[in-house]
Order: structure tokens, then C-alpha cells, then sequence
């Protein structure tokens, strides 16, 4: 049975939130990746492997060379999903400034 990775327990990693924001400007090979982070090779392939079965990232063969790359149709359901969440965030911090504004003043 394969079973499918959570994509928002994938980007809980702060590693993988790292390479996410490394891959956001340029395709990079796993080497090129890797060499970012103090961790052994294959560690960083294990993050790349499920940012990979998630659909966050997306492969691409160059040469001998694999290239990743941020799937962005992938991110955008992401942030459409959180974008309510965090609209209901602000409504709650500007209330909370209001509140606090209100008792700063008396």
C-alpha cells in the first residue's frame, strides 16, 4: 500500500521549509542543495524524497543531472487552503491592537 505524505507536515520541517526557499529562484540539483546544510547527503535526499511525494517540489532531468523545483500549483493550493486562516489571524490581532489601543489611552 502506498500511502501518501501530508504535504503540511512535509513543510512543518524547518529543513524542508530551507530548501523550499533555496528552489524558490532557481532549479537546483540534490549536490547544489545539499551543500546548504551541515547534514549528511543522503539526509538531505530523504527531505528532497518526500517534499517530492507531497508534489512541492517537482523534478526535472537535465543530463545526468536531476533538477528540482518548486511545483507552484502545488503552493498555491496550499495558500489558497491557509489563505482564510490566516485572514481570520489578522481580524483577531487587529481587534486585539484595538483593544489594547483602547486601554493604553485611558
Amino acid at each position: 500500500m502506498n500511502l501518501r505524505r501530508d504535504v503540511f507536515q512535509a513543510i512543518a520541517d524547518p529543513t524542508r521549509r530551507a530548501i523550499l526557499l533555496l528552489v524558490t529562484s532557481q532549479a537546483m540539483t540534490a549536490g547544489a542543495i545539499a551543500a546548504n546544510f551541515d547534514t549528511a547527503r543522503p539526509t538531505v535526499s530523504k527531505h528532497l524524497q518526500i517534499l517530492t511525494e507531497c508534489e512541492i517540489l517537482k523534478q526535472e532531468q537535465n543530463g545526468r543531472e536531476i533538477y528540482y523545483h518548486i511545483n507552484a500549483k502545488k503552493m498555491k493550493e496550499v495558500a489558497i487552503f491557509i489563505e482564510p486562516f490566516r485572514k481570520m489571524w489578522d481580524d483577531r490581532f487587529n481587534k486585539l491592537e484595538s483593544i489594547m489601543k483602547k486601554h493604553l489611552n485611558k
